[in-house]
């Protein structure tokens, strides 16, 4: 009997390890902070380039400035530019990344 209980015990343990590490796993696949990938990261891709003309180095989920994407880009002047766009994919603002670019 007391095998049993340890048993269950142990197998209880590990179900929710593996509950939680799925949800950190989720939580980290673009719906918080972070680099981003499928559709929307495609789209607001597409809207930096159309504004810039550069090339993408990277795509972020971002709540700065009231954005919801950030879209490095590199200009076709080879200056680093942060491109934050809203929900619907218009472009809120352009910087320049100070730190990397010209």
């Amino acid at each position: 009997m007391k095998k049993r209980v340890a048993g269950v015990i142990v197998a209880g343990v590990v179900v929710a390890t593996a509950l939680t590490g799925g949800a950190a796993a989720m939580a980290s696949s673009g719906d918080q902070e972070g680099r981003a990938s499928g559709p929307g990261a495609d789209q607001a891709s597409t809207a930096a380039v159309r504004k810039t003309g550069g090339t993408v180095n990277a795509v972020e989920r971002d709540r700065e400035n009231g954005a919801t994407w950030e879209v490095e880009v590199t200009r076709p002047d080879g200056s680093i530019a942060d491109v934050r766009l809203d929900a619907n994919y218009k472009v809120i603002v352009v910087e320049t990344d100070s730190e990397r670019g010209h």
